[in-house]
Order: structure tokens, then sequence, then C-alpha cells
């Protein structure tokens, strides 16, 4: 079977009070991705459609399944690494002068702040959700809609990367795993991005 796996579009900034976790929803460029995204996918023979349960990823996913009559499946397991932050920047507006996002700019203890239940347990968690995915579309191709961290987690274990701050999907990019019968998990692209390059800042 084979995983097309997108990150979310571009969402909004958001804090929400400390107890909560921020959950944004798209922007109105993320909207043009995730649309961008749909036209990509029109020819492309997907049989299903998932997402994370965060907004960014489940509205990124609608446009799809609306054009392709099908339901989205919610799997709270493919969640972004620190869902429990009570704000979300986007990188774009991301400044060592800003309160709320100074801590990503101390790459000693960055870690820390992006995993809010560790590596370990996110790693475990984001592959379950993904053999799920595998063990119930035998044979299918599967659009996957979810989070940065999430995709480069799950390529580290796959491929072994030790450093999983050096890869960076972007805003809609497209990576592409297959998934043999016999357990075997080939990564076959990384964060292809011509469906929306007129669409990501650099």
């Amino acid at each position: 079977m084979e995983l097309y796996i997108f990150r979310h579009g571009r969402p909004v900034r958001q804090t929400v009070d400390e107890d909560e976790g921020a959950d944004p929803d798209l922007s109105d460029v993320g909207i043009q991705q995730a649309e961008a995204t749909r036209d990509y996918l029109r020819e492309h023979g997907i049989d299903h459609v998932v997402s994370s349960t965060m907004r960014r990823a489940h509205q990124t996913a609608m446009p799809t399944a609306e054009m392709l009559g099908l339901e989205v499946e919610r799997l709270e397991d493919l969640i972004e690494s620190d869902h429990r932050s009570n704000t979300y920047v986007p990188l774009e507006e991301m400044s060592a002068d800003d309160p709320d996002t100074a801590h990503y700019f101390d790459l000693d203890n960055l870690e820390d702040h992006i995993f809010s239940d560790g590596l370990e347990n996110f790693e475990e968690r984001v592959v379950r959700g993904f053999e799920h995915v595998i063990a119930t579309n035998k044979g299918k191709r599967v659009a996957v809609f979810c989070h940065g961290m999430v995709t480069v987690v799950y390529l580290k274990s796959i491929i072994g990367i030790d450093d999983v701050l050096s890869l960076r999907p972007d805003y809609c990019g497209l990576t592409q795993v297959q998934a043999s019968s016999t357990g075997i998990r080939s990564v076959r692209s990384f964060n292809e991005t011509h469906h929306v390059r007129h669409l990501l800042e650099r």
C-alpha cells in the first residue's frame, strides 16, 4: 500500500489559556495550499483520507475528501509533538525577541519544548498511528494529513535519522512511503512541493 503523507497548510497564530493546547485554524494562504493539494491529488487514485484530530490537519484534508466523496478518518495518534503548548506560532513569524517563541532559539533545550510527551513516547504513538492506517488499508493509496514533526519522526523510525530537527517539511509538502505486506517500509520521496511552490514563503 502507499502512504501520501502531507504536512498541513499554514495556520494562523493562536494563544489560548495555559491549561489548554493551541489548535489553530488554517490561514487564508493555508486554505489555498489545501485547495492546491486537492487539485494535485485529483488524478492520483486516492482510496482513503486520514488526518490528525487537530484543526489545521483536518481542514487541510477536507477539500481532498470532499472532491473524492470520502469521509476523513481522524486519528489522535497523529497529533503534533507540541500539542500541549498553549501557543502556536508559524515558523515564518517566530523571533528570538518574541517571548512566545524565544525558547525555540534555545538549541540546547529545544527538544524539551518540542516534544510534550518526550521523543520516545511521541515516536511510539506516531508509528502506532501509521501502522493502523497500513493494516486497515491493504493494497490502497491513502492520503494522510498530519504535521511536520509527525512526518519526520515517522521517517526516523524507517531510516534511522539521528537528528529529527535536521528535516523540515513545508506546508502541504508531500512525503511518500510504500508499505509492503512483509513489513518493509520504503521512503519514496520527501517534501515534494511543486503543487504549492507558488504559495510558500522562501
